[in-house]
């Protein structure tokens, strides 16, 4: 190269080896940056990444299904029809035909099959599947029928008929059915039938105290009737905290979308609880819910 160099030009030889050290510099300079692409070290992972990943991924799915359940109230609503109606005998397909979900309306069925009875339209605001809007919309529809008395064979129309008292019993709210609610003074068809509902999503009553937490049951009330049950110790439904997913959790009335995700995470990332002392590590828990929760789960 030195000598084809000085063909054209004159070097000496320190020139020509400063020019070879040159050169050289400037191809270290140009293959430098690709250099430590290629040998830099490789990132370390954020080790809560999969945590994350999994807490959107299930916060997606959630919204998902929330998003589809709004599309087809939607749908619903756009197929409503409004005409006159006697609530004590419309049947779960008229209810749906004025917009109500196929659970709404056979709540309100089954209110009316169960001994349920509306007097007048006004009483169309007792029934709690039914919001202040849609019952401000349907009021002017309801057309109820006059009660038809139904007087003994011995009794003449004019008699006024003896008013019957519920007999004072004890009432287990752990066991009795719809009707053995109803024997309870003070609560009738629509409270019995919220009463076994909260049973079935709490998994059993723990104690009395938590009737109050039934939709409309306030402490008045309460006081009213708790001198006419009792709890029977029968096996309370419980969940293992340890191998439970988000739907076996969100039944409990207690937890929050967001605390049972939290439950879920930190298991994940940190292992399996012992005990309940465990879940007091989970910062969006406070001891109030643990206690509440307490009854209805294992590990």
């Amino acid at each position: 190269m030195r000598i084809w160099l000085n063909k054209y030009f004159s070097f000496t030889k320190s020139e020509f080896n400063g020019l070879i050290v040159l050169l050289s510099i400037l191809f270290l300079l140009k293959i430098i940056p690709y250099l430590y692409l290629y040998l830099r070290p490789v990132a370390q992972d954020d080790p809560n990444l999969i945590a994350q990943i999994q807490k959107i991924e299930l916060t997606d799915e959630r919204n998902f299904y929330d998003v589809k359940e709004r599309i087809e109230q939607a749908g619903t609503i756009k197929v409503v029809k409004l005409f006159h109606f006697d609530p004590n005998t419309l049947t779960s397909k008229g209810w749906q035909s004025l917009g109500l979900s196929p659970k709404q309306a056979q709540s309100i069925v089954n209110y009316t099959q169960k001994g349920g009875t509306f007097r007048k339209p006004e009483d169309l605001q007792k029934m709690y599947t039914i919001s202040a809007e849609r019952y401000a919309r349907l009021l002017p529809f309801v057309k109820i029928a006059a009660q038809v008395p139904n007087y003994p064979q011995n009794m003449l129309p004019g008699e006024k008929k003896a008013f019957v008292k519920k007999v004072f019993q004890v009432v287990d709210i752990n066991t009795a059915d719809s009707a053995g609610l109803d024997e309870i003074k003070g609560i009738g068809g629509a409270f019995a039938v919220r009463i076994l509902k909260y049973r079935e999503r709490l998994g059993g009553f723990h104690h009395k105290e938590q009737l109050m937490e039934v939709y409309g049951l306030d402490s008045t009330k309460y006081q009213e009737i708790k001198d006419q049950i009792s709890i029977s110790s029968v096996a309370l439904k419980v969940v293992n905290v340890n191998t439970a997913v988000f739907d076996d959790l969100k039944r409990n009335p207690y937890l929050s979308y967001k605390q049972i995700n939290a439950i879920i995470q930190y298991r994940k990332q940190h292992g399996n609880y012992a005990g309940l002392s465990d879940l007091s590590k989970v910062l969006i828990l406070n001891q109030g819910i643990i206690d509440k929760i307490a009854p209805y789960i294992s590990f």
